[in-house]
């Protein structure tokens, strides 16, 4: 496939994934790596999904500034640095069908999290957990919304104040994730810089367009339908992970 066909597919999906992901705070990340892990290689798709959601999660933070919680991003930053440590030392890198189910199995663990845990970010050892089981989960599966979803989905903070904090914790671990595979890719490189031009120059427009449709959704809606997104997309990435061992 040639390199501005790859950047037109990928500046697509990242125009309409981005949008999708400044509406609900994830779920368009969640689409953007299922769709980048069927088209390249695995690292190649860590790296540009982790430049996308960077610009993506970092333009969000800064249209909804006034919202983050910078209490919870402290305890968070803190959890999330020891989680690069065992991946950094084996050099590991999932296969693609693993890493698609990897990618899929994350809304329904999520899901499966007791609600007795009673897990809000706005506690601080909660918040440290949640750096390091999100960090951790993002480095090998691609995202780790869903889970980290569980942090917020009890707290009593604003609907805005969620999208804008879960925005800063999402571009620190996609600048982890970044980091990681590039350095694996750095060598030999698979995309052309045009590519990944494309899809941050869309990861902006798409997040800007999502502000008008957030300040529409009421907090019901929104939580309702984060959760609904999210599972039809894992039950996709699965099917295609057993699908790819399969054949």
């Amino acid at each position: 496939m040639g390199s501005i066909i790859l950047g037109l597919i990928v500046a697509g999906a990242v125009i309409v994934t981005s949008a999708i992901s400044g509406v609900f705070g994830m779920a368009g990340g969640m689409i953007l790596m299922l769709i980048l892990g069927m088209l390249l290689k695995v690292e190649a798709a860590m790296v540009l999904h982790g430049v996308t959601q960077f610009v993506s999660n970092g333009w969000r933070a800064v249209l909804w500034r006034q919202w983050i919680d910078w209490k919870i991003i402290g305890f968070y930053a803190v959890g999330a640095a020891p989680a690069l440590i065992l991946p950094l030392a084996i050099s590991y890198v999932p296969d693609k069908a693993t890493m698609l189910i990897l990618l899929g199995s994350v809304p329904f663990a999520a899901l499966a999290i007791p609600a007795r845990w009673a897990l809000d970010a706005t506690r601080p050892s909660h918040a440290v957990a949640c750096g390091f089981s999100v960090a951790g989960t993002q480095l090998l599966a691609g995202v780790a919304g869903p889970l980290l979803d569980t942090f917020f989905v009890r707290s009593k903070i604003d609907r805005r104040a969620v999208v804008a904090t879960k925005a800063v914790t999402q571009a620190l671990s996609h600048t982890m994730k970044v980091a990681y595979y590039g350095a694996l890719i750095a060598a030999s490189p698979d995309l052309a810089p045009e590519v990944y031009g494309a899809a941050v120059v869309a990861a902006l427009i798409g997040t800007t367009l999502a502000g008008p449709l957030l300040e529409k959704m009421s907090n019901e809606s929104f939580r309702r339908w984060t959760r609904v997104i999210v599972l039809v997309v894992g039950a996709i990435a699965i099917g295609q992970g057993l699908f790819l061992i399969v054949h």
